[in-house]
């Protein structure tokens, strides 16, 4: 199986799970771009529970579309653990209809500090019956490929890509493994 048909087929297993579970997602993108909202949006009837995606790419959407203080930004920085919850965090609290919230963030390459080269922080939160919004939980996860090696820029920007369909992956199983019980 393919990376772009592993994709499909976790996407397809979320669906199933919010189906079963009577749960609508909403989505906060950064180093995945929008891609988990474009593969959710090839389902048929996915609109009952996709709600959307917010594509938080650079620091000042981050601040102005989801509220994340400039501090925040700063120190710890985007690709943290304080980041990731905050976006899934505000990105619910936006979105009434939704039910729970996944987000990703992440430096996925080229030009990675050494640190964060493949990082990426995933965090989920949901709703109470009473409507509050539970703390989201985080994931820190390191996808693989290393940079530290000269690449050209097209095997540099395929390993982007790869690490890109890698993190949207993760991201639906990471969701189906907190909600498929």
């Amino acid at each position: 199986m393919t990376t772009s048909q592993q994709l499909d087929a976790a996407a397809r297993r979320l669906a199933k799970v919010l189906k079963r579970r009577q749960l609508r997602i909403v989505l906060a993108e950064s180093c995945t771009g929008g891609l988990i909202s474009a593969v959710l949006a090839k389902i048929p009837g996915i609109s009952e529970l996709h709600c959307g995606s917010a594509v938080v790419y650079r620091l000042g959407t981050k601040q102005e579309w989801l509220g994340i203080s400039a501090a925040v930004l700063k120190k710890p920085g985007p690709v943290s653990r304080l980041v990731a919850a905050e976006m899934a965090e505000r990105i619910l609290k936006r979105t009434p209809e939704a039910d729970i919230a996944a987000s990703v963030t992440g430096h996925l390459g080229p030009g990675a500090p050494k640190r964060q080269d493949g990082l990426i922080y995933v965090g989920i939160a949901q709703h109470t019956n009473s409507g509050q919004t539970i703390a989201a939980k985080v994931k820190r996860h390191l996808l693989p490929g290393d940079q530290s090696v000269s690449l050209s820029h097209i095997d540099a920007g395929r390993l982007r890509v790869a690490r890109q369909r890698a993190a949207a992956e993760f991201v639906l199983q990471q969701v189906i493994n907190q909600f498929n019980q």
